[in-house]
């Protein structure tokens, strides 16, 4: 088992792409196959120009099931608590390392100086802001002190003979994870919908900032993908057709 002082304490979220069979063109032969049929193959790629106008009225107008013809799957590594936001997108496809199959590593989340501290306002309008040096400092100190705290606890468990799936209840939500999840373009769109903030934003989101991260990476890998899908999305108010 890793000693105590191997316990790790991280900033930053993973992700990376796996697979993917998404393209623009994905899109096109999709919708064209209500006007073209099985012909619908043929000239995905035979003009530019329709091909972008195209998108561009499929998400001005929200007919979103041609977006629906692509896959996406992305590795992710980020603490526990970033996880139980991201299944409440339930159009995907999630596995997760399993606490009870294995001994989970010492690895956990502290938050990185720029991450805003103090919450200001009410419910539906609040915002985030710098804390404090001090404020750091504790939010620094307090959490390195739990999670060693926590860990030392399930290694004894552990060491003791308790089952893993037992032992794991001590463990705090800052503890890293790790999955394979899988979406499609549709469903990618409305995850970031809700999970990034831009000002140019119809629907202004205020997500947490941990899944922001996540979301923000994943979305550079789907943009380098469909490029004209993307910039269809960001120009019509980044809204999920």
């Amino acid at each position: 088992m890793p000693a105590d002082g191997d316990v790790e304490f991280r900033s930053d979220v993973t992700v990376e792409l796996v697979k993917a069979a998404a393209q623009d063109s994905d899109v096109i032969w999709a919708a064209r196959v209500s006007t073209k049929g099985e012909s619908s193959l043929e000239d995905v790629d035979a003009d530019p120009e329709k091909a972008l106008g195209l998108i561009n009225y499929l998400m001005r107008d929200r007919h979103g099931t041609p977006f629906e013809h692509t896959s996406m799957t992305f590795f992710v590594s980020a603490p526990i608590f970033v996880f139980r936001e991201f299944m409440r997108h339930r159009i995907a496809s999630y596995n997760e390392e399993s606490g009870r199959y294995r001994e989970l590593r010492p690895v956990f989340y502290v938050p990185a100086p720029e991450r805003p501290l103090v919450q200001q306002g009410k419910p539906g309008a609040y915002e985030f802001v710098e804390g404090t040096t001090e404020q750091y400092r504790t939010v620094v100190a307090e959490t390195e002190a739990a999670c060693r705290a926590s860990y030392a606890a399930y290694r004894a468990m552990l060491e003791a003979g308790v089952a893993r799936e037992v032992a794991r209840g001590v463990l705090p939500v800052a503890t890293y994870s790790s999955m394979y999840v899988t979406m499609n373009s549709r469903a990618l769109m409305n995850f970031l919908s809700l999970r990034t903030k831009h000002p140019e934003s119809h629907f202004p989101s205020f997500p947490q900032r941990e899944i922001e991260m996540v979301a923000d990476l994943m979305e550079a890998e789907w943009a380098a993908l469909m490029p004209i899908t993307h910039s269809a999305f960001v120009s019509h108010g980044r809204v999920a057709p």
